[in-house]
């Protein structure tokens, strides 16, 4: 890929985005990326690139984000949710226009990997698993997933959406519908395949 023709200086500008911890978020999430990628069976120079992108977005201030949301026309079910969701879908438009990022597998992995959607695509599972499960992440539940990501992505993936769901049911928060919409769609096809692998 094109990009990676100056890594340190695409590096440096990702790293000019965020504060440092967030930063070693982003460094563990492109390397558990490219290891599911591999894994799996998806691209691992895709998947790497997607989790060093991911959080582009994630430090800016929210009034920022939310002018580039609607200037894309962003739904309104997303500008009236809750504001954790915004830096991956203003991400994945901010690193088309700015960046120059032209492959639709990696903007979709960047735009849903807080959401999920139905009929994700391969990369989209590892970079969002990637984001739950990378090296700094510590909550409870984590390890679980990471057992899982083994062999099972889908079930992985399910666990960590529902884990998610969960939470925010506990603390009366909304549930985005389309992070609903991508656990029904894994669990249904779990079902219909005979379950999950373990």
């Amino acid at each position: 890929m094109n990009m990676w023709s100056n890594r340190e200086a695409l590096l440096e500008k990702i790293r000019a985005q965020m504060h440092d911890k967030r930063y070693q978020h982003t460094l563990g999430v492109a390397a558990s990326a490219k290891q599911l990628a591999e894994r799996f069976g998806a691209d691992p120079e895709k998947a790497e690139l997607a989790g060093f992108l991911h959080d582009y977005c994630k430090c800016w201030p929210v009034e920022k984000m939310l002018e580039i949301l609607v200037r894309h026309d962003m739904p309104t079910e997303l500008l009236e949710g809750e504001k954790e969701l915004w830096h991956a879908f203003a991400a994945a438009i901010v690193i088309q226009t700015e960046l120059g990022v032209t492959d639709t597998e990696i903007l979709q992995a960047v735009r849903y990997h807080t959401t999920g959607r139905a009929g994700m695509s391969m990369l989209e599972k590892v970079v969002c698993v990637a984001d739950y499960i990378e090296p700094n992440r510590n909550y409870p539940g984590v390890e679980e997933i990471r057992t899982l990501a083994q062999h099972d992505l889908d079930a992985a993936l399910a666990h960590a959406l529902g884990g998610t769901i969960r939470f925010l049911i506990e603390k009366q928060k909304t549930v985005f519908p389309l992070t609903l919409i991508a656990y029904n769609d894994l669990v249904s096809q779990k079902g219909r395949a005979g379950g999950f692998n373990g």
